[in-house]
């Protein structure tokens, strides 16, 4: 018996444009890893510095978007003289096939890393259907 495996290719998506933004600074894509088991893909993407109520999650004519927004935090009394690390918002965007049961998609933000669940459809199972007389 021979096993078959789903691969994930990464394609571009020219159905869905990118909305124009209103907020000036810069963009970040977040670095992600991909998992998968055979009853979900979970997606981790690194986001430091977004806050949950930050962080927007939609999904759009099989488009899953990550957005957040993050504003710089300085402490208070203290002027930056000089940093290494730089502050901007998130965005990155992924395109789902028919596997993914999208009502079931579920986030949740730990530390800095977005965890993302999409559990698999479940495969039609075979059923019996009576066949009646009249």
């Amino acid at each position: 018996m021979s096993e078959k495996k789903n691969k994930l290719e990464k394609t571009a998506s020219t159905t869905v444009e990118k909305a124009e933004r209103t907020r000036s600074g810069r963009v970040y894509v977040p670095s992600t890893d991909i998992f998968e088991t055979p009853e979900k893909i979970v997606v981790m993407a690194d986001m430091p510095g977004a806050s949950s109520n930050s962080i927007n999650v939609t999904l759009e004519q099989d488009v899953l978007t990550i957005q957040a927004q993050v504003s710089p935090i300085l402490p208070e009394g203290y002027e930056l003289v000089y940093n290494e690390y730089g502050v901007g918002d998130y965005y990155r965007s992924f395109t789902l096939n028919e596997t993914v049961d999208r009502e079931k998609i579920s986030a949740h933000l730990k530390n800095g890393v977005l965890e993302l669940v999409l559990p698999k459809v479940e495969p039609a199972k075979p059923k019996q259907i009576a066949v009646q007389v009249s």
